[in-house]
């Protein structure tokens, strides 16, 4: 049986009888591992003859299940030089290196196939033409750059970048600050977070309910809307209304992010020396100058960690946007855009807009890397 008869074979058996061979076939793969990791490399002449017949059924397998013979050949090459050199490190001990790559290969082989050959096919893309078969230089980026609905566009990513990471951990930072110790503390929190368990797809279509505006006289839907009528006021479309209908789709970013900050922060919070604060009560400071001088530099840590990961999040927003207005009205951000162009057979300026997110996003990262590092060695 090949792999595309197993396959077949798999699609027609029920879905309870699936999910029976997935699990089948992820415990022999566990299983492989573990043999590999731990039965392999032992010494002694038992696990000698283990190596030798796997040296057999590996390339006996691969040949029943691909029905070729250059993969057997190739694999039994692969099988014989491996076990090879197990066979020798078990003369010298459990075989603590091999455990070591066993563990990391399946990782360093996710980190290659789903992020470094992407990213460096992205990179070539982006000097290609829209079918990528030809190379046509920065001309891709000369048309973000130079096209004013494009300025627009990495204008209100930088909005984004600026506005929501700096209220949202505000806002964390001063719930978590002002609800700590008191009464009632753990639920006041869990209605914070509470929006951190929506995914931005659900969270995107409730507000855009709370946005909706009906014309002057009919029932409003949206609960926004009808508060301002219950006032007075008549109805306003917040997400036609250019530039302010940004700033209300990044509300939505900052009511989801909040509870992340503030979970974060609180933590942190708790972690400060009780010493430091007795020893500013003893100073004879006040609630703001405490928080200030004490809380602040005590948390700063967490306090980056927290901005970075807020900013990382609102340079690559994509779900709220492209839920709530598809970029229309103005509202378009880098992510959005790199989709669209994707969607409309323009992998090249797809690719240019994916470079400049990365570029944007490397420092970022960069930072919280070096931050991290200080702490440690300060630690």
């Amino acid at each position: 049986m090949s792999a595309r008869e197993f396959f077949i074979w798999l699609s027609t058996l029920s879905p309870f009888l699936e999910i029976v061979v997935i699990v089948g076939v992820f415990l022999a793969v566990v299983a492989l591992i573990l043999f590999f990791v731990e039965i392999a490399p032992r010494k002694g002449r038992v696990y000698t003859y283990i190596r030798l017949a796997a040296c057999i059924a590996g390339p006996a397998f691969v040949f029943w299940f691909l029905q070729s013979y250059q993969w057997a050949i190739a694999s039994a090459a692969v099988f014989g030089l491996l076990f090879f050199f197990l066979d020798k490190r078990a003369k010298d001990g459990q075989g603590s290196l091999f455990q070591l790559w066993g563990f990391l290969t399946p990782a360093i082989a996710l980190i290659l196939v789903g992020l470094v050959v992407p990213t460096i096919q992205t990179f070539i893309q982006a000097f290609m033409n829209s079918s990528s078969t030809q190379f046509i230089g920065f001309a891709n980026f000369e048309w973000v750059f130079t096209n004013p609905q494009n300025v627009r566009i990495i204008v209100n990513t930088l909005l984004w970048v600026l506005i929501a990471p700096i209220v949202s951990t505000s806002a964390g930072l001063a719930y978590a600050y002002f609800i700590d110790k008191t009464r009632g503390e753990k639920y006041y929190k869990i209605l914070v977070f509470m929006p951190m368990a929506i995914s931005f797809v659900g969270a995107s279509i409730i507000w855009r309910f709370m946005y909706t505006a009906r014309p002057e006289g009919q029932n409003q839907i949206g609960l926004l809307n009808q508060i301002i009528v219950w006032f007075g006021g008549e109805p306003y479309n917040f997400l036609a209304d250019d530039p302010w209908n940004s700033l209300w789709l990044i509300v939505v970013f900052i009511w989801i992010q909040t509870g992340f900050a503030m979970v974060v922060l609180s933590a942190a919070i708790k972690g400060v020396p009780t010493e430091q604060l007795e020893a500013a009560e003893l100073d004879g400071t006040n609630g703001w100058q405490k928080f200030f001088n004490v809380i602040v530099p005590g948390i700063r840590p967490a306090l980056i960690v927290v901005l970075t990961t807020i900013s990382i999040a609102s340079l690559k927003v994509f779900d709220i946007v492209r839920t709530m207005t598809a970029g229309a009205n103005n509202t378009s951000v880098l992510a959005n855009e790199m989709y669209t162009q994707f969607k409309n057979f323009e992998a090249g300026r797809s690719a240019a807009y994916a470079v400049i997110l990365f570029i944007l996003v490397v420092p970022l990262v960069v930072y919280n890397a070096v931050q991290l590092k200080k702490q440690r060695e300060i630690r």
